[in-house]
């Protein structure tokens, strides 16, 4: 940034949101907008250089986008950036970057929590306990088992460094092919999914939410997979069909799910999915951890210092594939 003008950055959050903690740090160095919804953001945006957006799911952006006069540089605090990929954006010179690297230990804990957690039979226990009975069964072993991870990028390396650890075999799903890859057993082109699906015993959805992966998971992809297989979707709502999902279960296709993500959230209180006993579900967490706010303001911060002073940002999105990397 070499001009002599302070820029001027403006912070996209959710309504009665509060601001990003250490935002404040960007005082020194530009001047500070917030909008919240399209109306401040039509206020706030001409003039900008830099937009920091917190609020993922928002189409203010869009609606507002007409303003935007001097916009150079967004910023995403979130791995995908489904919400931003507007055909105006897509199109523009506007540079885009993600969270990239913030949640992927934490989601791969997750993925590694609910596997076990199937396999050690943990929802029927806590329902006993709940219930003060006591009935021994037999558990599974992991070890040995299959995970397809389909979104073979920064989160799906970790989710394999993690199972691999625990001696599951982690392949994975890629736009293109990779002969060796030091996380995975293998990694396969998407043009194979349908082929390893039927090989997997947990098929863990890592992917972004594109034109290409919406509705990926349909009645087809279920019945391809193995009866005893369990899907574990921590990517997308979008990218499972949740009506195809509830009769995959019902029909036996495959023997359960743990979702941390839905087409619709929050997830309604009188939908089917609460009422299966072979479903794990979390309110859209899995990647949040104590701390992850400040995180994601250094994260912006550690990027921001490298524009200010005209340095190579990390973490930029091809906005014609709609991911980082």
């Amino acid at each position: 940034m070499t001009e002599s003008r302070k820029p001027v950055v403006t912070v996209l959050t959710a309504p009665n949101e509060p601001a990003p903690p250490g935002i404040d740090a960007v005082k020194a160095r530009a001047e500070v907008r917030f909008a919240c919804d399209e109306q401040t953001l039509r206020d706030t945006l001409p003039g900008t250089d830099v937009m920091m957006v917190t609020d993922f799911r928002t189409e203010a952006l869009e609606a507002a986008w007409p303003v935007a006069d001097r916009l150079r540089w967004i910023h995403a605090t979130s791995a995908g950036v489904d919400a931003l990929m507007f055909p105006a954006l897509v199109n523009s010179d506007v540079t885009v970057t993600n969270a990239r690297g913030i949640f992927d230990r934490t989601i791969a804990e997750y993925v590694l929590c609910t596997i076990l957690m199937f396999a050690k039979d943990f929802p029927q226990s806590i329902r006993l306990q709940l219930k003060h009975k006591w009935k021994h069964r037999d558990t599974e072993r992991a070890e040995g088992k299959q995970v397809l991870v389909v979104g073979a990028g920064s989160i799906g390396r970790q989710i394999g460094r993690l199972v691999k650890a625990i001696g599951l075999h982690p392949h994975g799903i890629a736009r293109t092919r990779r002969g060796t890859d030091p996380d995975f057993d293998a990694v396969h082109g998407n043009d194979q999914l349908f082929d390893q699906l039927r090989h997997a015993d947990y098929v863990v959805i890592a992917a972004p939410l594109t034109p290409q992966t919406e509705g990926l998971f349909d009645g087809k992809a279920f019945a391809a997979m193995k009866k005893t297989a369990r899907l574990i979707n921590i990517g997308r709502g979008p990218i499972v069909n949740t009506d195809a999902l509830i009769k995959a279960l019902d029909d036996g296709e495959i023997t359960g799910a743990a979702l941390d993500v839905f087409e619709e959230e929050p997830l309604p209180e009188d939908h089917p999915l609460w009422q299966r006993e072979n479903v794990i579900m979390t309110a859209h967490m899995a990647g949040d951890f104590i701390g992850w706010k400040r995180a994601l303001t250094d994260q912006f911060l550690e990027n921001f210092d490298r524009w200010h002073s005209d340095g190579e940002l990390f973490n930029l999105v091809n906005k014609e594939f709609g991911y980082a990397g």
